[in-house]
Protein backbone atom coordinates (compact mmCIF):
# COMPACT_ATOMS: atom_id res chain seq x y z
CA UNK A 1 0.00 0.00 0.00
CA UNK A 2 1.33 3.49 -1.04
CA UNK A 3 1.71 6.41 1.47
CA UNK A 4 0.83 9.93 1.61
CA UNK A 5 4.23 10.59 0.44
CA UNK A 6 3.93 8.57 -3.06
CA UNK A 7 0.68 9.86 -3.58
CA UNK A 8 2.33 13.37 -3.21
CA UNK A 9 4.93 12.60 -5.67
CA UNK A 10 2.41 11.84 -8.35
CA UNK A 11 0.03 14.78 -8.18
CA UNK A 12 3.33 16.94 -8.20
CA UNK A 13 4.66 14.86 -11.67
CA UNK A 14 1.31 15.36 -13.39
CA UNK A 15 1.21 19.04 -11.78
CA UNK A 16 4.74 18.92 -14.50
CA UNK A 17 3.45 17.00 -17.55
CA UNK A 18 1.22 14.22 -18.63
CA UNK A 19 1.80 11.75 -21.22
CA UNK A 20 -0.32 12.85 -24.42
CA UNK A 21 0.30 16.27 -26.13
CA UNK A 22 -0.38 19.25 -25.23
CA UNK A 23 -3.52 20.32 -26.59
CA UNK A 24 -4.91 24.18 -26.71
CA UNK A 25 -8.77 23.88 -26.23
CA UNK A 26 -9.33 27.69 -26.71
CA UNK A 27 -8.76 28.87 -23.70
CA UNK A 28 -7.01 25.79 -21.66
CA UNK A 29 -4.78 23.39 -22.44
CA UNK A 30 -5.30 19.88 -21.70
CA UNK A 31 -3.46 16.67 -21.87
CA UNK A 32 -4.80 13.25 -21.63
CA UNK A 33 -3.59 11.34 -19.03
CA UNK A 34 -5.34 8.14 -19.41
CA UNK A 35 -8.87 6.81 -20.65
CA UNK A 36 -11.20 4.31 -19.73
CA UNK A 37 -15.00 3.30 -20.46
CA UNK A 38 -16.16 4.93 -18.10
CA UNK A 39 -13.91 8.06 -17.15
CA UNK A 40 -11.31 10.35 -18.64
CA UNK A 41 -8.58 11.33 -16.57
CA UNK A 42 -7.21 14.91 -18.63
CA UNK A 43 -4.21 17.38 -16.96
CA UNK A 44 -5.65 20.43 -17.44
CA UNK A 45 -3.59 24.14 -17.52
CA UNK A 46 -5.22 27.56 -17.22
CA UNK A 47 -2.11 29.88 -18.41
CA UNK A 48 -1.25 33.21 -16.32
CA UNK A 49 -4.05 35.76 -18.00
CA UNK A 50 -5.93 33.60 -19.81
CA UNK A 51 -9.97 32.44 -19.47
CA UNK A 52 -11.74 29.27 -20.13
CA UNK A 53 -14.89 30.86 -21.77
CA UNK A 54 -18.61 30.74 -19.90
CA UNK A 55 -19.82 27.28 -21.28
CA UNK A 56 -22.20 24.22 -19.83
CA UNK A 57 -22.27 20.94 -21.00
CA UNK A 58 -24.48 17.44 -19.92
CA UNK A 59 -20.85 16.14 -19.33
CA UNK A 60 -20.08 16.63 -15.11
CA UNK A 61 -16.97 17.49 -14.31
CA UNK A 62 -14.29 17.37 -11.30
CA UNK A 63 -11.30 18.83 -10.89
CA UNK A 64 -8.64 18.52 -8.53
CA UNK A 65 -6.01 21.58 -8.28
CA UNK A 66 -2.36 20.31 -8.55
CA UNK A 67 -0.74 23.69 -8.61
CA UNK A 68 -1.16 27.22 -8.80
CA UNK A 69 -4.58 29.20 -8.09
CA UNK A 70 -7.39 30.28 -10.33
CA UNK A 71 -11.16 31.34 -10.08
CA UNK A 72 -13.92 28.98 -11.15
CA UNK A 73 -17.32 30.50 -12.01
CA UNK A 74 -19.61 28.13 -10.28
CA UNK A 75 -23.44 28.81 -8.92
CA UNK A 76 -23.79 29.33 -5.44
CA UNK A 77 -26.62 27.43 -3.42
CA UNK A 78 -28.74 30.28 -4.67
CA UNK A 79 -27.87 29.42 -8.13
CA UNK A 80 -25.78 32.60 -8.52
CA UNK A 81 -22.99 32.03 -10.59
CA UNK A 82 -19.74 34.09 -8.74
CA UNK A 83 -16.15 33.68 -8.76
CA UNK A 84 -15.05 31.24 -6.44
CA UNK A 85 -10.84 31.01 -5.92
CA UNK A 86 -9.21 27.67 -6.34
CA UNK A 87 -5.77 26.92 -4.72
CA UNK A 88 -3.78 23.84 -5.06
CA UNK A 89 -5.57 21.06 -3.07
CA UNK A 90 -9.11 22.12 -3.60
CA UNK A 91 -11.54 19.86 -5.26
CA UNK A 92 -14.36 21.06 -7.57
CA UNK A 93 -17.26 19.47 -8.45
CA UNK A 94 -19.47 20.71 -11.60
CA UNK A 95 -22.25 19.10 -12.41
CA UNK A 96 -23.66 18.29 -15.78
CA UNK A 97 -25.25 21.37 -17.97
CA UNK A 98 -23.98 23.79 -15.18
CA UNK A 99 -22.66 27.04 -16.43
CA UNK A 100 -18.68 27.49 -15.51
CA UNK A 101 -15.93 29.03 -16.40
CA UNK A 102 -12.17 29.29 -15.18
CA UNK A 103 -9.46 32.14 -14.93
CA UNK A 104 -6.30 32.53 -13.76
CA UNK A 105 -5.25 35.98 -12.85
CA UNK A 106 -1.97 35.37 -11.51
CA UNK A 107 1.31 35.50 -12.89
CA UNK A 108 1.53 31.32 -12.76
CA UNK A 109 0.03 28.92 -14.59
CA UNK A 110 -2.78 26.80 -12.88
CA UNK A 111 -2.55 23.19 -12.74
CA UNK A 112 -5.95 21.25 -12.74
CA UNK A 113 -6.62 17.33 -12.58
CA UNK A 114 -9.70 16.71 -14.42
CA UNK A 115 -11.97 13.40 -14.30
CA UNK A 116 -14.98 13.70 -17.03
CA UNK A 117 -16.84 11.25 -19.10
CA UNK A 118 -15.48 9.78 -22.63
CA UNK A 119 -18.01 12.50 -24.63
CA UNK A 120 -16.41 15.40 -23.43
CA UNK A 121 -12.87 13.59 -23.36
CA UNK A 122 -13.10 13.13 -27.12
CA UNK A 123 -14.81 16.40 -27.83
CA UNK A 124 -11.01 18.16 -26.15
CA UNK A 125 -8.90 15.66 -28.26
CA UNK A 126 -11.46 16.37 -31.17
CA UNK A 127 -11.08 20.34 -31.15
CA UNK A 128 -7.97 20.72 -29.32
CA UNK A 129 -4.68 22.38 -31.30
CA UNK A 130 -1.31 20.46 -30.76
CA UNK A 131 0.97 23.28 -28.74
CA UNK A 132 4.15 24.25 -30.29
CA UNK A 133 6.62 26.51 -29.82
CA UNK A 134 5.62 28.74 -32.70
CA UNK A 135 1.94 28.70 -32.41
CA UNK A 136 -0.13 31.37 -34.33
CA UNK A 137 -3.75 32.33 -33.49
CA UNK A 138 -6.57 29.87 -34.01
CA UNK A 139 -7.78 30.22 -38.06
CA UNK A 140 -11.24 30.47 -38.97
CA UNK A 141 -11.19 27.01 -40.31
CA UNK A 142 -10.27 26.23 -36.81
CA UNK A 143 -12.91 28.39 -35.14
CA UNK A 144 -15.48 27.22 -37.19
CA UNK A 145 -14.42 23.02 -36.78
CA UNK A 146 -14.51 24.09 -32.88
CA UNK A 147 -17.97 25.49 -33.52
CA UNK A 148 -19.11 22.91 -35.25
CA UNK A 149 -17.69 20.20 -32.52
CA UNK A 150 -18.94 21.99 -29.79
CA UNK A 151 -23.00 21.84 -31.58
CA UNK A 152 -22.00 17.91 -31.79
CA UNK A 153 -20.96 17.04 -28.66
CA UNK A 154 -23.86 20.01 -26.78
CA UNK A 155 -21.08 22.21 -25.80
CA UNK A 156 -22.64 25.80 -25.01
CA UNK A 157 -21.03 28.95 -25.52
CA UNK A 158 -22.35 31.91 -23.86
CA UNK A 159 -22.64 35.04 -26.18
CA UNK A 160 -19.88 37.28 -26.00
CA UNK A 161 -22.16 39.63 -23.78
CA UNK A 162 -22.89 36.88 -21.54
CA UNK A 163 -18.84 36.28 -21.29
CA UNK A 164 -18.49 39.86 -20.82
CA UNK A 165 -21.04 40.46 -17.55
CA UNK A 166 -18.43 38.32 -15.83
CA UNK A 167 -15.52 40.16 -17.36
CA UNK A 168 -14.17 37.15 -20.18
CA UNK A 169 -13.28 38.55 -23.37
CA UNK A 170 -14.51 36.56 -26.29
CA UNK A 171 -14.86 36.36 -29.72
CA UNK A 172 -17.95 36.03 -31.43
CA UNK A 173 -18.34 32.24 -32.38
CA UNK A 174 -21.92 32.50 -33.66
CA UNK A 175 -20.46 34.06 -37.03
CA UNK A 176 -18.33 30.79 -37.25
Amino acid sequence: MSDATDHSAIFAALADSAPGPLLDCFGGLVQIVSRAPEFWVLRGVVPPGSSVPLHHHADAEDFLILSGTQQVLVADDDGVLSWRDAHAGDYIRVPGRAWHSHRNVTDEPAVDLIVTTPRLGRFFEETGRPVTDDMAPPTAEEIANFVAKSHEYGYVLASPEENAAYGIEVPDFSSF
